[in-house]
Parts: structure tokens; sequence; C-alpha cells
């Protein structure tokens, strides 16, 4: 069965995915209140995921690339600058909603 994205040839599909990645990583950037637990709870990835995906298409693609260089580019900084300007001590209900998830990600 045929998608609409197979209307575009292959060049132009990946330059529109690519846009919308980049996106989504600007969107992200814009949200910092938004934490990772947040996003794991609500649907089932985070700033976390993007890195490890990203890290995943440069290797198939034949690049290494470290998981924190990846994580500089989804998070715009270094994951430990990150971490200390914006992160937050996730809340009990948080942790129980996380756990009641599966826990990993």
């Amino acid at each position: 069965m045929s998608t609409p994205a197979d209307r575009f040839d292959e060049q132009t599909r990946t330059e529109i995915e690519a846009a919308a990645f980049r996106r989504l990583v600007a969107h992200l950037d814009e949200r910092k209140d938004v934490q990772n637990i947040d996003l794991m709870n609500l649907a089932g990835f985070c700033r976390n995921c993007l890195s490890k995906w990203y890290r995943a298409a440069a290797d198939e693609h034949g690049h290494v690339i470290g998981y924190e260089d990846a994580r500089e580019i989804v998070y715009g900084m270094p994951y430990a600058e990150w971490k200390t300007r914006y992160q937050s001590e996730a809340s009990a209900e948080q942790k129980a909603a996380f756990a009641a998830g599966g826990g990993d990600h």
C-alpha cells in the first residue's frame, strides 16, 4: 500500500524528513520546561531517545558519532550543562507514571 510520502523522490523525502526533525529539535529547545520524564510518560520517547536514534542513523550511514555528541546536537549544548540548567527532580507522580509505563527507554 502506498503512502502520501511515496509521491516524493528519495532526495525530496529525505529533505522533508530532515526539516521535520530539525523543527522537532527546535521545538524541544523552545520547551525546556518540558522534562524528559514528561515526554516519556506522554509519548514514550525523550530527548535522549532522539539522541540514540540520531547516533544509530549516523552509524547506518557509515558515520561514527558518540552518544554525548549526538546528545549535544539534540540538546543544543553539552548534556551536563543542559541538565544543570534545565532539568528538575522528577516528582513522585512522574516517577510512578514512568514505572507504570514500563520504566525504560
